[in-house]
């Protein structure tokens, strides 16, 4: 990959964008690793009180989860890599045969962005002078240095906070009075989303109540109809 260099500055502030790549994995790694697992477990153990299927069924979730996701992440990110190194490599060839109509097209860039037509081709000149492809990358393009693609980190990631996640109704579920375990792995499940959609809200800059509400409606969603699947499953064998 071509990293772009950063430029220097007086005044360094720090982004909130620059935590994207490995928060959004972070958060929906766990996010899953939670609401699935837990589903699973609400509707085995609607339709079994046997603690042992209701636990071997959770592990299952887990384990297939887990290795879900991390294919899943990969794939997706290594995409998304191939395709900047394909755009590189064209964009490469372009400088190297069309130097004049790449200079022209990003003089007109900047003049779309506000510049006027000399003060434009002025800086596309100077750009294309210091390091025409990072120019072009950037500005043509919109790649930046400041989430490159990096699919083994994504991978590794959400497999991981998906089985943190998973761990968490998994051991409710192992400890819990049988008779009421749906309502203790429930409850456990709605605390544990709301906490991680405020988490990860926080982390990314975003309204927590607002975050945390929209992860607890999908999650109790989620498991009423697990849990209605199980009884009606249970019922009938």
């Amino acid at each position: 990959m071509h990293d772009l260099p950063r430029q220097p500055s007086a005044h360094v502030e720090p982004h909130l964008s620059m935590r994207t790549g490995w928060l959004r994995a972070a958060v929906m790694g766990a996010n899953d690793g939670i609401l699935s697992t837990a589903s699973l477990i609400v509707g085995v153990a609607a339709g079994s009180g046997d603690r042992t299927a209701i636990l071997l069924a959770g592990i299952a979730g887990m384990v297939a989860g887990a290795m879900s996701m991390a294919a899943g992440e990969y794939v997706s990110v290594s995409s998304q890599s191939d395709t900047e190194r394909a755009d590189i490599a064209q964009e490469r060839h372009e400088l190297q045969h069309h130097a004049e109509s790449e200079l022209a097209e990003l003089a007109a860039i900047y003049e779309h962005r506000g510049l006027s037509p000399d003060l434009a081709r002025q800086v596309a000149e100077q750009l294309t002078e210091k390091d025409a492809l990072g120019a072009h990358l950037r500005d043509e393009i919109g790649i930046t240095d400041l989430s490159p693609p990096r699919p083994v980190q994504a991978a590794f990631v959400s497999a991981l906070t998906f089985a943190v996640g998973a761990a968490a109704p998994l051991i409710i579920a192992a400890f819990a009075p049988i008779t009421a375990l749906v309502w203790w792995v429930a409850a456990a499940t709605v605390l544990a989303l709301a906490v991680l959609g405020a988490l990860g809200a926080h982390a990314g800059g975003a309204p927590k109540g607002r975050a945390a509400l929209r992860v607890v409606v999908w999650g109790v969603m989620a498991m009423v109809a697990t849990s209605a699947i199980g009884g009606l499953v249970g019922a009938s064998v």
